[in-house]
């Protein structure tokens, strides 16, 4: 029998009915990311349902202890809970996986990983390889340039958090609450804790009673010094989640070791990957979630030098990034695409 050599891997979506999950598929598709065969992974709910790839529809299985036989690399995006259950599983049965949840992060034996800035961790995995919070990938992308040449030791990040963060189920709720308050109805929400429609409120996550900080923040700050590798660079945080359908905004006040000017970080930041540049004063117009929604590269601007630091050390700047794509599944698809591919008979 004639033996056929290919490259193309055996690819497992754990959650492939999410948001995330449609993205994996969207992403793959216009990136031409090679697919061998496609496992399409969700609740027993969701099993037997199929889903469009490549001309091809594909029957959704219940993701189980013995899903990932054959599978050579597996996008996780269906919670911390299911990570931690499954992708064990999923490695002991040969698969490198790459996981969009907090599951991971922190491990010291796991990479966490933006390929703009660390793309080299990638070879050291073990088997799981981590996706970043999306509000720290939205910041680090574009301070990671600046960091390179003149070392940032402080940064206070806002966020603007739209409701793809939080779901398919949190993006309906913001469309059907909204409709129902321009009709003058009554809604009762089901997904987040407080009422969405014309409203904004503090990122609906714990909230650490000793520190006063939610868990989002928390993210942010830790997976900073741990993608900088520098334990030193402090980092404040204010999450808040926007009634924004899809994309988020950040305003970021950064100081450095050395004087830094505007110019300097325009010259940074236009050569840097991943980065586009939305900054015209005179139309006043800035990267915004509207035009940040769909695309790959972080949107920056108002660039400016921060007035209440005399020294100039500080630079304020505003970015955008659409959450579902570079804030989880293009960085996992980039994560995914950097991996040596097995030969299979």
């Amino acid at each position: 029998m004639e033996t056929k050599v290919t490259n193309d891997p055996v690819v497992a979506i754990a959650g492939v009915t999410g948001a995330v999950g449609a993205e994996f598929i969207a992403t793959m598709d216009r990136r031409g990311f090679r697919v061998g065969k496609l496992k399409a992974l969700a609740s027993a709910r969701s099993a037997g349902n199929t889903i469009d790839f490549r001309g091809q529809r594909i029957v959704i299985e219940e993701l189980t202890e013995h899903s990932f036989a054959g599978v050579d690399i597996a996008l996780f995006s269906a919670g911390g809970g299911i990570s931690r259950r499954f992708a064990p599983i999923a490695v002991k049965a040969g698969a490198v996986v790459v996981d969009n949840s907090s599951a991971f992060r922190m491990d010291p034996d796991v990479p966490l990983v933006i390929p703009e800035i660390n793309a080299g961790r990638i070879r050291e995995h073990k088997g799981i390889i981590a996706n970043p919070n999306c509000a720290a990938i939205t910041a680090l992308v574009p301070l990671w340039p600046i960091h390179k040449a003149n070392r940032i030791k402080r940064v206070i990040i806002s966020t603007y958090q739209a409701a793809s963060g939080a779901g398919a189920a949190a993006m309906e709720e913001l469309v059907e609450s909204t409709r129902a308050s321009l009709n003058g109805e009554a809604y009762q929400q089901k997904v987040l804790p407080h009422p969405y429609a014309f409203n904004l409120f503090n990122h609906n996550t714990a909230i650490d009673p000793a520190t006063g900080y939610n868990d989002e923040e928390t993210k942010v700050i830790q997976e900073t010094r741990k993608i900088f590798e520098d334990q030193r660079i402090a980092v404040g945080v204010t999450c808040v989640r926007v009634p924004v359908l899809r994309a988020h905004c950040e305003a970021i006040t950064f100081e450095c070791e050395n004087p830094i000017t505007e110019h300097e970080v325009r010259e940074l930041l236009s050569g840097a990957p991943g980065i586009k540049i939305v900054d015209d004063r005179v139309k006043n117009y800035f990267p915004m979630p509207i035009d940040a929604s769909g695309q790959d590269d972080v949107l920056v601007g108002r660039i400016r030098r921060d007035l209440s630091d005399p020294t100039g050390h500080s630079i304020s700047i505003f970015a955008a990034a659409d959450q579902l794509l570079k804030g989880a599944a293009l960085n996992a698809i980039q994560i995914a695409e950097l991996l040596p591919q097995r030969v299979m008979a």
